[in-house]
């Protein structure tokens, strides 16, 4: 069993780490896209034909299925990926956790990327799922990029940013991009800093994208197994290995099989 994932940088990291967790006997292929990153800032046209080429790259390897583990590529690119790689491979999208972050009817924030903040594409997923709840969209310029680049000053910084712009009586966050999910724990910090101690419920994306790939593939999850599923990362293209800045996150270092220190954390 194989199973690829594909993004512009490490934010696929937590959707791979929750693969690896699940089915510990899954062979994993990460696809990122070093030459071509960022994505955000690229047009929908050009940022779908580099999602194209880190596709195919993926592709070439023969898996059972693909995750897309990128929002912005999700929204430009899902239904493009697919028309070209499906049925022989599931393309899986990620979708920002709106539905269940806003099931309870509280107080609800989206963090995400200013490109996905305020854009249609959010504005309906909060029409469609959020109609019963308070939801504020919290924009992160420079998160992403500061956790691309394991840059934890910066991350500090732009975190502290965010949850300023967050309301002090948020119940559940949205961590509306896969890189968000890799400094979880800072945001958490920020957060109770700003909400008085009071921890609301995080909603991430990544085991649900996880999940959904072994289902597509008829697979049941199961985390007991030895591990003895292998590891490939292409950069653009080529055969590589997890760089120094995915290593400095717990998600990169259980995938290199540094399990103890994963145990820690960052």
């Amino acid at each position: 069993m194989k199973i690829a994932l594909m993004d512009s940088g490490i934010g696929l990291l937590a959707a791979a780490a929750a693969t690896r967790r699940l089915r510990p006997d899954a062979d994993l292929l990460l696809s990122s896209d070093p030459d071509g990153m960022p994505w955000g800032p690229r047009t929908p046209a050009d940022l779908t034909e580099r999602a194209r080429v880190v596709a195919r790259a993926a592709a070439a390897f023969r898996p059972d299925a693909l995750i897309v583990a990128c929002n912005t590529a999700s929204v430009h690119s899902l239904d493009t990926l697919r028309a070209e790689l499906e049925p022989g491979v599931p393309v899986i999208g990620t979708v920002p956790a709106i539905k269940p972050a806003a099931a309870a009817g509280g107080r609800v924030a989206i963090w995400a990327t200013p490109a996905t903040t305020g854009s249609p594409y959010q504005r309906g997923l909060i029409r469609e799922f959020a109609a019963g709840a308070r939801v504020t969209e919290v924009p992160c310029p420079g998160l992403a990029d500061a956790v691309e680049y394991g840059d934890e000053a910066a991350v500090v910084r732009a975190v502290a940013a965010a949850a300023e712009l967050t309301p002090p009586d948020v119940t559940d966050v949205v961590l509306g991009c896969t890189h968000y999910e890799l400094v979880r724990e800072v945001i958490r910090a920020a957060l109770a800093a700003r909400t008085g101690g009071a921890e609301p419920i995080f909603h991430g994306s990544a085991e649900a994208v996880a999940v959904q790939a072994l289902r597509r593939i008829g697979v049941a999850p199961e985390p007991g197994l030895p591990r003895t599923g292998g590891l490939t990362v292409l950069h653009s293209g080529r055969p590589s290995e997890l760089s120094a800045a995915a290593l400095g996150y717990a998600e990169g270092r259980l995938l290199a099989g540094r399990q103890r220190d994963a145990a820690v954390g960052r």
